[in-house]
This record gives structure tokens, C-alpha cells and sequence, in this order.
């Protein structure tokens, strides 16, 4: 098996979301179980450290997993989805998975004659859970792919579990209330072991509160965490345990998960981990460089700016509109959408005076752009048509001077078709 063919099968033979959306959703661990007898229980064989949430649960995940690097430890990460890279999902300290790696789980599944079909991220997360014990890591730091109870990641059992935040997203999936989301989230909090909200209120609070008391688990919520933001542009914290903080990452979420993540390394230092206030430190201001992390307000290109960001939810999109409106009227944005989001809501945050260039990224589960476009109109948004990403990106840089700001967004995979045009231009992101 070749590398390619590799990938073929993962993405052919098994059913994808990322790809088809909700068809590949496989609600239910006992696939996961199998396969983890199967390949003998990987995931036991270090300590783990499980991050659900809405959203921020990217930056969460590899923030804590360059901290912790920083340290000394040896370090797993496992998140979704990918931008360009099957690779990108699995690495351990910085470096993707070896294609040779991917190469040799997946004969030796094969040779197993498994008697289900696994989805994509089933398979996918025994390859992840098996690379890092073969790596022996010390601690691995586990992202929910989608929800939490049902998830096939929450065969786990953490060291600590962590839930960023709740918003309307997946609700075909996950339920139509913020409540029953909440509960779906909740799912990872297990018998006796810590976990950290870094926002909730109401009852998504009460949501938690009666889970942790159920499962006997000490349950801390994030306090607000003094900042500002620098001559440099970056945020400034002061934290009472590991001092003064520079962090990298600059949107306007990353206050609140940066109270989250301060706020697991102080729980995980309770249970024996060590972990310095210098590693803390270089693991927020070097967290890019560290872990590989790509499209959380990634600045690409100057003159003009070229920015994009994952952001894809009522929730994320709380904190991209209102920086965005800082940068209009000289703002182009390059908008796309997948079919399965709540686009009308989503619409009605963005800045009226900017000009759009409605696309649609290459996956099947992409929004046509005129269907787009159309709803726009609708919230007085307007601009042109592109059938690419890389084609409206062209046009807005076409259209822009040097003091206009180009953002492209909307979906995970219209950042991910911007990073490989710009690969297959250049070789080369900034």
C-alpha cells in the first residue's frame, strides 16, 4: 500500500463528514471499543487529557499541548479536522504522523479482517490513539470530534476533561436548545475525574453542575482573566500562578480560552503534573511554532491583509463580527458556508459596508454560492459570485489597495481550499 492508496481508503472506504456531513455521523463507542481491543487498548498506555466544547476547542487543545512540550514531556495531539494534511490531525510534539505510519496502521487493520465498517473518525482515532503509544508520550491531549456522550473519543478516561463553551452548532445532531447540547457535552465528564468549563451560565451551567455531581467530579468554572492588548497587537495577561502572559493567538475569543486552558494547568498541576510558569509562558507566545496550529485570525499576506479564520458558528461569529467591524469599509470578505449551518443568523452579524465574494469551498457539503448569495441579499450584503475560493480571492485581491484588509472564512474548508492555493502557488505560507 502506498501512501496515496492510504488515504484513498480512508477517505473512499469509510464514511467522512467532513465530506458528507451528517450521513457519516456513527452516534454509538461500540465500534470504537472493538477496535480499540482489537489494536489492544492504546489509549491506556499514557495519560490523556479529553477537550469538547463548541468552539475554542482547537486552541485549547494545542495551546495546553505546547505548554506542557514546553515542559519536557513528549506530547500527542489529536484534533480535527485537517486544513491540508490528513497528517495534521496526528502529531506528536509539533511533528505530523509519518505517512509510513498511516501506511502501517492501516495494513495491519486490513490484515484484522474486522468484521464492521468503521467511519472515518473511528478509524481514525484508534490510528491516533496507537501512533501515540508506539510514540510512548507522556500525555496526549484528546479533542472531541463532535459532541461528546455519543463521540467515539469518550472511550477515554482523562486525567481531566475540559468544556470550552456551548452554541447552537450540529443541532441535527446534538438537539435544537443550548440545554440539550449542553447534556450531549456533558457526556465527557467522567466518575470522579476534574473538569473545567470555561463559559457557562443559566442552565447550560446548571447543565454541567448536576453532571459533576452525579459523576462525583470536582468541577471548576474559568474565572475572567485580567488583560490587554500590546503595541504588538497581541493579548497581555497577568495570571496570580504563572505571572505575565503574552499569547500569539490574537482573535478576540482567545481571552476566554485562555482563562480555560490557565485554568486546566492549574487542576492538572493538582494531579501531579509539573509544569513550570517559563513552559506556560513559551507555550502561549510560540504556540504556532510548537504545535503547527493554522486558521485562528492567521494573518497571511500584507499589503493588502490577508486574514482568515475557522470560525463557522453563531458562536465563533460573536467574536469575528465585531473585529470585523472595526476594519470596515476597507473590508473584502470572501465568505463560504457548508449546507448544514444556521447561514441566515450568521449573515445577520456580518458588517453591511463591506464588499463580499460569495464562494463555496470543494467539498460536497458545500453551499452553492448563488444559494449564498441569495440569502445575503436578504440582509443587505452584496457582491459577487465565485464558484472557487481561489478564484473570489483573486478577484478581492484584484480589488483591493494596500491598506484593505482581505478576510476569507465562513467554513473551516474554505480556509483549508485558501491554505492549498496558496501552497500550490507559492510552496509557502508566511
Amino acid at each position: 500500500m502506498t501512501y496515496e492508496q492510504a488515504i484513498s481508503f480512508l477517505y473512499n472506504q469509510t464514511p467522512q463528514f467532513q465530506k458528507i456531513g451528517a450521513a457519516a455521523y456513527k452516534p454509538g463507542l461500540d465500534t470504537t471499543l472493538r477496535l480499540d481491543n482489537l489494536f489492544g487498548n492504546p489509549h491506556r498506555k499514557y495519560k490523556t487529557i479529553h477537550v469538547g466544547g463548541t468552539n475554542g476547542k482547537g486552541s485549547t487543545a494545542h495551546t495546553l499541548a505546547a505548554a506542557l512540550q514546553s515542559h519536557g514531556y513528549k506530547v500527542g495531539l489529536y484534533t480535527s479536522p485537517h486544513l491540508v494534511d490528513f497528517r495534521e490531525r496526528i502529531k506528536v510534539n509539533g511533528l505530523m504522523i509519518p505517512e509510513d505510519a498511516v501506511i502501517g496502521f492501516l495494513e495491519r487493520y486490513n490484515d484484522m479482517d474486522f468484521d464492521a465498517s468503521p467511519s472515518f473518525f473511528e478509524l481514525t482515532t484508534i490510528m491516533a490513539f496507537d501512533y501515540f503509544a508506539s510514540q510512548q508520550v507522556d500525555y496526549a491531549v484528546i479533542e472531541v470530534g463532535l459532541g461528546g456522550r455519543l463521540d467515539c473519543t469518550n472511550i477515554i478516561t482523562p486525567v481531566i476533561s475540559i468544556i470550552t463553551n456551548i452554541s447552537k452548532d450540529h443541532v441535527a445532531q446534538l438537539g435544537d436548545t443550548l440545554e440539550k447540547i449542553a447534556g450531549e457535552k456533558a457526556g465527557i465528564i467522567k466518575s470522579g475525574i476534574p473538569v473545567v468549563i470555561g463559559e457557562a451560565s443559566g442552565k447550560v451551567k446548571d447543565v454541567f453542575t448536576a453532571k459533576a455531581m452525579e459523576k462525583g467530579a470536582p468541577i471548576h468554572y474559568a474565572p475572567e482573566i485580567s488583560h490587554s492588548i500590546g503595541n504588538d497587537g497581541q493579548f497581555h495577561y497577568i495570571d496570580d500562578c504563572f505571572g505575565c502572559i503574552c499569547g500569539e493567538l490574537t482573535g478576540d475569543c482567545q481571552p476566554k480560552n485562555t482563562a480555560t486552558i490557565l485554568t486546566a494547568l492549574k487542576v492538572l498541576k493538582e494531579t501531579g503534573c509539573r509544569v513550570s510558569s517559563e513552559a506556560v509562558r513559551l507555550g502561549f507566545s510560540k504556540v504556532v511554532e510548537l504545535t503547527g496550529l493554522r486558521g485562528r485570525w492567521s494573518r497571511l499576506e500584507t499589503s493588502p491583509d490577508l486574514i482568515c479564520d475557522t470560525g463557522h458558528n453563531e458562536g465563533g461569529w460573536r467574536y469575528l463580527s465585531e473585529r470585523l467591524k472595526q476594519i470596515s469599509p476597507r473590508l473584502k470578505m470572501v465568505i463560504g458556508f457548508v449546507n448544514d449551518k444556521d447561514v441566515s443568523t450568521i449573515l445577520s452579524m456580518m458588517p453591511r459596508d463591506a464588499h463580499y465574494y460569495f464562494t463555496c469551498a470543494s467539498v460536497p457539503r458545500a453551499l452553492p454560492s448563488d444559494e449564498l448569495a441569495a440569502i445575503a441579499r436578504r440582509h443587505g450584503l452584496s457582491g459577487g459570485i465565485y464558484h472557487s475560493v481561489e478564484e473570489a480571492v483573486a478577484a478581492a485581491k484584484k480589488d483591493s489597495d494596500a491598506a484593505d484588509t482581505i478576510f476569507v472564512g465562513g467554513s473551516t474548508f474554505v480556509v483549508a481550499d485558501l491554505y492549498s492555493g496558496l501552497e500550490k502557488s507559492s510552496g509557502e505560507i508566511n
